[in-house]
């Protein structure tokens, strides 16, 4: 099985690329908004850790983004507790899709918390800023802090694409998109 990684920046389309290799896909993010709508254990963990700030379950997006703008301690609190829960969702998807020629590892932070293996494929996703920025804006739950935040916990991009061994040029036009993917499949396979 070979586990492709997908890198980039917040906002760069990473999951619609994922998405477009027509292989299973583990999505760190959604995995993680399981946990907070459908873990008892994980709000437990939370509540305990962050009693001023988790108070509801599930829990609300809203207060992990109060606790995590609130004080610089919170998101490593908040990431100890759901980074674990989340490598298991991926070792139970990796043995799920054992029998599957590819795999794809959808994971904002998979270079930073050392989740790849010296065997995958990294690929970065390239976007414009502009363009990242335009579509950040139109998000519904869009915070430019909580933006930043994140943005400083995270590898920087030239760094990312050295360490990649693809880069896709995301202008957002599905055509171009699964063209560069094609050519990925070809050398890969």
């Amino acid at each position: 099985m070979i586990r492709v990684g997908i890198l980039g920046n917040i906002g760069s389309g990473k999951s619609y690329v994922a998405n477009q290799f027509g292989y299973p896909v583990f999505n760190a993010d959604h995995e993680v908004s399981k946990l907070y709508k459908k873990n008892k254990k994980i709000f437990f963990k939370l509540k305990k850790k962050l009693p001023k700030y988790i108070n509801t379950y599930p829990i609300n997006k809203k207060q992990i983004t109060e606790a995590i703008l609130s004080n610089k301690t919170n998101l490593k609190k908040i990431v100890n507790i759901v980074h674990k829960e989340v490598r298991k969702k991926m070792e139970l998807f990796i043995k799920k899709n054992k029998n599957k020629k590819i795999v794809i590892l959808d994971i904002p932070l998979l270079l930073e918390n050392k989740i790849n293996r010296k065997g995958d494929i990294l690929i970065f996703v390239d976007s414009k800023k502009k363009e990242i920025e335009k579509r950040l804006v139109r998000r519904e739950d869009f915070n430019r802090k909580l933006f930043y935040k994140f943005k400083k916990i995270q590898y920087n991009s030239n760094y990312k694409k050295r360490k990649s061994h693809f880069i896709i040029k995301n202008n957002f036009i599905k055509k171009n998109v699964n063209r560069d993917i094609r050519k990925i499949l070809k050398e890969i396979l």
